[in-house]
């Protein structure tokens, strides 16, 4: 199993980079080159997400990208630290339910672009996590 990781700081202009990199890494591992555009974008809504989470929560702490190479799958976690609402508590505040329907769209966004998808929140921060399955390389017979 081989691991990239991908720390960049919780600015808007660095997405871009992260969805970059992990079309690259997916396409070395394997992913299917028709999946690669669903991939650049879940990473993209995934990480922008990330992003503003930490900059409303004032969060200075990197965003951060796990790529995961495995024998018949590609996995992408993309992890926050901001504080998530345990379940059944609700957010408060003046923006809090713009915000919730915000993010209740990106994680639609994600889903409709990714079958395998598992997210996690908690109070330390949160992850969702994409997976992909992946195609071996063919064997070349001399």
């Amino acid at each position: 199993m081989a691991t990239v990781e991908l720390l960049f700081s919780a600015l808007p202009e660095h997405v871009r980079t992260a969805r970059l990199v992990a079309a690259a890494v997916a396409r070395r591992a394997g992913v299917d080159e028709a999946v690669l555009d669903e991939v650049r974008l879940a990473v993209g809504e995934a990480c922008t997400r990330a992003v503003g989470l930490h900059q409303t929560g004032g969060i200075s702490a990197p965003v951060k990208v796990l790529l995961i190479e495995e024998e018949k799958q590609f996995s992408i976690e993309v992890g926050d630290e901001a504080p998530h609402a345990v379940p059944g508590e609700r957010a408060s505040g003046a923006g809090a339910d713009g915000e919730a329907e915000e993010d209740e769209m990106g994680l639609a966004v994600i889903s409709g672009l990714v079958d395998d998808v598992e997210v996690s929140a908690g109070e330390h921060g949160g992850s969702i996590k994409m997976t992909w399955p992946t195609t071996p390389p063919p064997t070349i017979l001399v």
